[in-house]
């Protein structure tokens, strides 16, 4: 009767206890919640539609080299791999998290030959010197009466989540990167090959203004000027090889693989990747729950509210029960009735609280504070990063177009010139001239397309998408 009375204290004990600390709520006024970052985002116009983003957007170049290279650098970038390390660091934490407190059991055996002191036991002769040995099994159960081990727990798994969101950071930013760097060496090669048919166009010029000047129709002002002018073209060609290797190098390092077991072409692409449809960016809502960085960010506010239970739990008694059976005498008596104890009962123990502990409290709601600040920050951020995106593409493909525009211009002038010299109403400079003319918009257009085609990898990498497909997967420990 006794027992039942004792357990049905206990029950009520349990029940009426309570989790120490706040549960996690993530606040009504956080920025996550204004209205105003739900909608659809500005800059939405001719350029981009409100459709879901893909998770793997570069597919929407419909490059197979560009594929390829990103399915490379998936698996083997170094970046990856530590983030997939510390993803399986914070998964061994929650383990650890979980498997505090509840049942324990050990084992304990010792052997040794003794002279025990007389005089310890008030005994004036000397003590036989005996074979004494012990053996014993232990069994403990801690409750968690205050929530303080539950809140631990929460705190891991939040912190989990949040190496989680971090290594899908790590991967977007790395298709970004890869598709960066392959758009650096084609844009590289095909502005190289512009500017040297200017460098060609040029050398015809100067040759042909030094005919004129040896004519004497001409000076040797326009030969210098024309002399310059090649001069500071051919000063100008190192810069697109220097980028293309730039591009190739950096390739290299995200694949971590050497420049010739890059898939074959990648050098050699003369082609920029390009996008032959509106650009999907959903809307604001979507976006928040898309980004990584958003949720990594809630995660850690979530971690830190726990972490104040953990803190509060100080203030509190620790409370287990324990059992312990075993034998302990002569070695050649173990085991008898002689030797064998037993025991069993509660253990409470309890630190008076001081103000340090109380410090503790405070110092981990101010860190909680902190996280929803930051978690504030970066919400913002994703929304302005992609605003600014946006903005930014639609200011590139209008200057691109007014280009275009400026190149369908030229070309008709430098074909109409060509005519007339070809009839003779025009000399051949100035068919030189209005070649070079359109050559030089090429160019021009050349680097916008480039910079629209950065803009597009900024915009995808603004709108987080990438990490959802093939997402890093904690590493697995070695198996026997």
């Amino acid at each position: 009767m006794k027992r039942l009375l004792a357990t049905a204290a206990l029950g009520l004990l349990l029940s009426a206890c309570q989790v120490v600390g706040p549960d996690y709520k993530l606040p009504e006024k956080s920025a996550v919640n204004r209205g105003d970052l739900q909608g659809q985002l500005a800059g939405e116009g001719n350029n981009v539609v409100s459709a879901p983003v893909p998770a793997d957007w570069w597919k929407l170049y419909k490059d197979p080299r560009l594929d390829e290279l990103v399915r490379q650098a998936m698996a083997s970038n170094t970046d990856l791999r530590v983030a997939a390390a510390n993803l399986q660091r914070a998964r061994y934490q929650t383990e650890q998290a979980e498997s505090a407190g509840g049942w324990s059991v050990g084992a304990k055996a010792e052997a040794q030959r003794l002279q025990e002191s007389g005089e310890a036991y008030l005994l004036t002769e000397k003590v036989p010197v005996a074979n004494i040995g012990s053996a014993s099994i232990t069994t403990s159960y801690q409750f968690d009466l205050f929530g303080t081990l539950q809140r631990g727990i929460e705190s891991a798994h939040a912190s989990a989540d949040a190496a989680q969101a971090a290594a899908d950071i790590a991967r977007i930013t790395l298709v970004a990167d890869v598709v960066r760097s392959y758009t650096q060496v084609c844009a590289a090669n095909e502005e190289l090959a512009i500017a040297n048919e200017s460098l060609d166009l040029q050398a015809q010029s100067t040759k042909l203004t030094q005919r004129l000047r040896d004519a004497g129709r001409g000076d040797e002002t326009q030969v210098t000027r024309s002399q310059t002018q090649y001069k500071s073209l051919r000063a100008d060609m190192p810069r697109y090889e220097a980028a293309r290797q730039a591009g190739l190098f950096r390739l290299s390092m995200l694949l971590a693989k050497p420049l010739d077991q890059l898939p074959a072409g990648t050098g050699t692409c003369a082609e920029l990747p390009h996008i032959a449809q509106l650009l999907p960016v959903g809307d604001g809502a979507t976006l928040l729950k898309r980004r990584p960085d958003v949720r990594q960010a809630e995660r850690q506010l979530a971690a830190a509210t726990a972490r104040i239970g953990v803190a509060t739990g100080a203030l509190y008694p620790d409370i287990s029960i324990g059992a312990t059976v075993g034998t302990v005498g002569i070695l050649g008596d173990l085991g008898t009735p002689a030797t064998n104890r037993w025991g069993f009962g509660p253990l409470i123990s309890w630190t008076v609280p001081t103000n340090g502990a109380r410090a503790r409290i405070h110092e981990a709601e101010a860190a909680t504070q902190g996280a929803l600040a930051h978690f504030d920050g970066v919400v913002l951020n994703a929304i302005r990063e992609t605003q600014t995106g946006l903005a930014q593409y639609t200011a590139q493909l209008q200057r691109r177009d007014a280009l275009a525009d400026a190149g369908e211009s030229a070309k008709e002038a430098s074909e109409q010139t060509h005519r007339f010299f070809q009839a003779g109403r025009a000399s051949f400079l100035a068919d030189l001239q209005a070649t070079r003319t359109y050559t030089d918009v090429r160019a021009q257009l050349a680097a916008a397309n480039t910079q629209v085609a950065m803009s597009q990898i900024d915009l995808f990498l603004a709108l987080g998408g990438g990490w959802e497909s093939g997402r890093t997967q904690a590493s697995q420990p070695g198996k026997p």
